[in-house]
């Protein structure tokens, strides 16, 4: 069985190294991830992370992982802002208060489908504008739903959270070994 990781994201390579796992391809959807009109955050994410998982061409002996990482402040879907404006804007909204962190986990094999989906709380801590001006500078918030990567810089502004680290930061672990698992992956069988 091979694995092929439908995502471009350093994140999660890394995370799947975590559990021993090396993608034998890495191939990244090319799907709209724009929300549809009244689409609420959790059911955004979870069709995000299906679409890509069933957007990628895969063979018999292929396994297609995907997921979909999403910040959500009440009812209002925070994606990866387009400019350090935008992310300025996300970072504004959150500071001082909790919102949730959804990921959306897919694997599919042939035409089957295993699905999953973790929602973290987490707490940011109220910013001050040197800190938000620093972190905007850093470049840190690109490519980050809702502007920030807990595993970065902005884990300093990150006091509390109730749930998934590893969710937070892009693929719940936990999660996608049981997903990994159900799809016939050998995850904790040693390499032939």
């Amino acid at each position: 069985m091979k694995l092929v990781l439908g995502s471009g994201s350093p994140r999660r390579r890394d995370l799947l190294a975590q559990l021993g796992v090396v993608p034998g391809d890495i191939r990244p959807p090319d799907i709209d991830e724009d929300p549809m009109p009244g689409e609420l955050p959790r059911p955004y994410c979870v069709r995000l992370a299906r679409e890509k998982a069933q957007a990628i061409p895969s063979a018999d002996d292929e396994i297609v992982l995907a997921a979909d990482t999403t910040v959500a402040l009440g009812r209002r879907i925070l994606g990866k802002p387009r400019d350090a404006g935008e992310a300025a804007e996300f970072l504004t909204k959150l500071s001082g208060r909790r919102h949730r962190v959804i990921t959306a986990v897919a694997v599919r094999r042939g035409g089957r489908l295993w699905e999953r989906d973790v929602v973290t709380q987490v707490q940011m801590k109220n910013l001050s504008n040197e800190e938000l001006n620093a972190y905007l500078a850093s470049g840190d918030w690109q490519g980050k739903a809702g502007g920030y990567g807990i595993q970065g810089l902005a884990g300093a502004f990150i006091p509390w959270i109730n749930g998934s680290f590893t969710s937070v930061v892009g693929l719940p672990l936990a999660e996608t070994a049981n997903l990994l698992l159900a799809a016939g992956y050998p995850l904790y069988k040693p390499a032939d």
